[in-house]
């Protein structure tokens, strides 16, 4: 396919679906597939927008079904296509099936899931539940906090995806609202440094073709199954080492500053206190951060996870143990869990089980059904962890914030 993306490449006021948008055009994707829900649905809504202004020229599939999105993409991957396709809360379920079956076949489909609340009772507001049913799966999971991250994380998709290494699917997450729908200045690159930066896809000699006669998923039962479930494991752990070079490239052809690909300190100098979140979270904790530092000099910090698969449980392993308590903030529920927790407090307890520090590490539901974080929610989640780090006592492992 041909793109026209000269005019693209300049300063431009966007939200965070429009900037994955823009990236699809940029990174020239063959086919994607389109089914509405929102708040994903802006996405194909800016898709269609560019091609119909001649910035852009791609197969764009209206398919009938979530589930048919994804499956189009799955087959479409297979010939040698670069892909990308989306949705949100129960679309997302919808489509579990081809979701599934994408990881098992190493097909790198690229998605946008703009976090919404699962249905029933319907709501529309950001939960992180929809994104993280896959997380055993072998989706890569990558949360972003801005409009600028949403159109950089979605080159490095595609990048790290169909690196041979791993041909694995990757899903962004964009928090529904809050990074979908409100826009910000995002510094789109030069045409040719895209270029630079993401190679063509190649499936090479995998890829599905008449001259090129193999089996695509094949029923191998109780004969091949785990070897193949180990060969997914094999390229997920292999996906850490491509991440990183494809972040160290980003870093050099988009002069970007981001230190770390896995986790972003905030303001962690000095802190005796940090809270832990993912996605537009950073937003309020940030801003909190800043006036409890300069109003009452509080040792407080942020630490944003960027990857949620493969998990950066080496770089909260060297991160959180500097601290003398930490708090986990999760927009999601994982009911009947260890200590009730949310996923992310259960995945960092687990990932800081081999620190040679035991850090106290209290959990906060917060922020469900796009209910907002506010600076006094996060002073209160502050305060109750200075108060594990003062005294040492864990009076209440897990708590839910805001709830009336």
């Amino acid at each position: 396919m041909t793109t026209s993306t000269d005019s693209l490449a300049n300063e431009q006021l966007i939200s965070g679906s429009e900037a994955i948008a823009i990236a699809c055009a940029m990174a020239d994707v063959d086919v994607i597939t389109a089914y509405p829900i929102r708040p994903y649905d802006t996405v194909m809504q800016y898709v269609s927008k560019l091609i119909a202004d001649g910035a852009f020229n791609c197969e764009y599939i209206v398919a009938e079904s979530e589930h048919s999105q994804f499956e189009i993409v799955k087959h479409a991957s297979a010939v040698g296509a670069r892909t990308f396709a989306g949705s949100s809360g129960v679309g997302w379920l919808y489509a579990y099936e081809a979701l599934a079956v994408t990881t098992g076949l190493r097909l790198p489909v690229v998605a946008m899931v703009g976090n919404r609340a699962l249905d029933d009772p319907g709501a529309f507001g950001c939960e992180h539940n929809d994104a993280l049913s896959v997380r055993d799966l072998g989706w890569m999971l990558r949360w972003v906090d801005t409009a600028q991250e949403a159109m950089d994380a979605a080159f490095m998709a595609w990048r790290v995806a169909e690196d041979p290494r791993v041909y694995l699917p990757c899903a962004i997450s964009t928090d529904g609202a809050f990074l979908t729908h409100s826009q910000q200045i995002v510094q789109v690159p030069d045409q040719t440094l895209v270029d630079q930066f993401l190679p063509p896809y190649d499936r090479g000699k995998f890829v599905l073709h008449p001259d090129n006669p193999i089996t695509i998923a094949p029923q191998v039962n109780e004969d091949w199954l785990m070897e193949i479930r180990r060969q997914t494991d094999e390229g997920m752990r292999r996906s850490r080492e491509v991440i990183i070079e494809a972040h160290n490239d980003l870093k050099r052809i988009f002069n970007r500053d981001d230190e770390n690909p896995f986790i972003e300190e905030y303001m962690t100098d000095g802190a005796d206190v940090v809270l832990v979140g993912m996605g537009t979270l950073s937003l309020p904790l940030r801003v909190t951060v800043r006036r409890l530092r300069e109003q009452q000099g509080r040792k407080v910090g942020f630490v944003r996870v960027r990857w949620f698969r493969p998990f950066p449980d080496q770089e909260l392993r060297v991160s959180l143990s500097k601290f003398k308590a930490v708090g986990v903030i999760d927009r999601d529920y994982s009911l009947g869990a260890p200590q009730n927790g949310g996923v992310l407090y259960t995945e960092v307890r687990s990932a800081m089980y081999d620190a040679d520090v035991r850090v106290p590490i209290v959990g906060y539901i917060a922020g469900l059904g796009g209910r907002e974080v506010t600076i006094q929610s996060a002073t209160e989640m502050f305060d109750l962890t200075q108060k594990v780090a003062d005294t040492g006592i864990i009076e209440e492992q897990l708590r839910w914030i805001d709830v009336r």
